[in-house]
């Protein structure tokens, strides 16, 4: 039986060591105490309970990348973020809401990683259909369903919970209504596509408000409807927490969301392992080939789109609870370039690859980079030689442009690539062999079609 060589540098012997006999339990538990420790003894927004709060997000990554048992893997994943996180947000109730904003941009990230990375098909647009969830349930939840037809009432709260899966069925309806049209079309044409039916659905958000006031327009739906607070009592009686409503909703829309991004993640796992998921592989790689094997290219690409677009209209209902307000600059298109870069810097078609990169950009946008500038602007007020024209906080976006820049230079197949992707990127990185007298292939073409004419 053939045995693979024994390591020989001190790294490949550190990580041997590391993974075999109680050693990464001890590692990982010991991780884990230290995080929870930190972030439970030191509930103040500063910079270092960011770096502490980094660290532990990391901790999801060190879990599923290490080879431990499957158990312990779940058991600890499930004590972090089912018992450590909502007890640090009950104390700091900023870093819970971050959590709850990196798990609505994870699954958003998923949905468009089906497009994208799993059937090759560029999606500029994506948003649009997070903005279909929204506003579906903010007309219908509040007064603005009566001026559309004074006759007509706004649902109860109760009716969140249904109305989670009617986004999931109306972002579906979209993007098939999106994929029709472009069946056809690839690569740059597909893009410009997909921006414009963005656009339209952002347009028709801020227009829609005459003759008939659908969406109220530029102004936005505000007093979005909330479920009702069914845990309250066990949450303030048996557990004896003493929170107010709004920390209650703050760890409701948390396990909301968390459960949601859990049943996204095992879903699009089924499916990137599917005849499905093989048959978007397939024509990402080659439709012309997909075809010649018998995948029928129109449905295919109807259901990669359906299913995409349903995860954001899902979410999209969540997240105007969540807001208690929305408007059509929310779903600009930016906010899709910014979905697009969470699935190229995590890695396209890897999926813990593009959980890290939602998780990564959203951190850096809502956390990270506001940090970095107000350290700035300390250090400037305190006498550091910083100009004072310069400003931090105008320079955010810079330093993410730059970020992004850098990733792409050395790192183009993401943080944690896909296999099939990494091959793919060889393989066209790789120059043509020559033929026998030593000419590439593209010049030996070229001279024989001269010779043909």
């Amino acid at each position: 039986m053939a045995t693979s060589p024994p390591p020989h540098s001190a790294w490949e012997r550190l990580q041997a060591s590391l993974s075999h006999g109680p050693t990464p339990y001890g590692l990982l538990g010991l991780y884990a105490a230290a995080c929870s420790w930190l972030l439970l003894t030191n509930p103040r927004t500063n910079l270092g309970t960011d770096v502490v709060f980094v660290l532990f997000l990391l901790l999801i990554l060190v879990i599923y990348r290490t080879r431990v048992a499957r158990a312990f893997k779940v058991a600890l994943a499930v004590l972090m973020l089912g018992v450590v996180l909502p007890c640090f947000g009950a104390l700091n109730p900023f870093y819970i809401d971050v959590a709850t904003q990196s798990g609505i941009f994870v699954a958003l990230a998923l949905g468009l990683n089906v497009v994208v990375g799993f059937a090759g098909l560029l999606d500029l647009g994506y948003v649009a259909f997070f903005a279909v969830g929204a506003y579906l349930w903010g007309i219908l939840s509040t007064p603005q369903i009566t001026l559309i037809n004074a006759a007509w009432s706004p649902v109860p709260p109760l009716m969140f919970y249904p109305f989670i899966l009617l986004g999931l069925l109306t972002g579906a309806t979209f993007g098939v209504l999106l994929g029709l049209p472009v069946l056809r079309l690839r690569g740059d044409y597909l893009a410009i596509v997909t921006v414009g039916f963005g656009e339209v659905i952002r347009v028709l958000a801020n227009n829609l408000d005459k003759p008939l006031n659908i969406t109220n327009g530029s102004q936005g739906i505000r007093s979005v409807e909330r479920p009702p607070l069914m845990i309250a009592d066990f949450v303030r009686g048996t557990l004896g927490w003493k929170l107010d409503d709004q920390q209650l909703y703050q760890q409701f829309f948390y396990f909301t969301v968390l459960i949601i991004v859990l049943i996204t993640i095992t879903a699009v796992s089924r499916l990137k392992g599917s005849h499905i998921g093989r048959a978007w592989q397939a024509i990402r790689e080659d439709e012309v080939a997909a075809i010649a094997q018998g995948i029928p290219l129109v449905k295919t690409k109807l259901l990669a789109f359906a299913v995409g677009a349903s995860f954001a209209g899902a979410m999209g209902v969540v997240f105007a609870s969540k807001q208690l307000f929305i408007n059509p600059p929310t779903f600009d298109l930016l906010r899709s370039f910014s979905i697009l870069s969470m699935v190229i810097l995590g890695g396209m078609g890897s999926i813990p690859g593009v959980i890290l990169g939602a998780v990564l950009v959203t951190m850096l946008d809502l956390q990270i980079l506001p940090r970095l500038a107000s350290v700035l602007r300390d250090a400037q007020k305190a006498g550091f030689p910083i100009p004072e024209a310069f400003d931090p906080t105008q320079y955010q976006r810079l330093i993410f442009g730059l970020l992004l820049i850098l990733m792409m230079i050395f790192r183009p197949e993401g943080i944690l690539p896909d296999e099939r992707r990494v091959e793919e990127l060889r393989e066209s990185d790789e120059p043509d062999a020559p033929d026998e007298n030593g000419s590439p292939p593209s010049v030996v073409a070229v001279t024989d079609a001269g010779r043909k004419a």
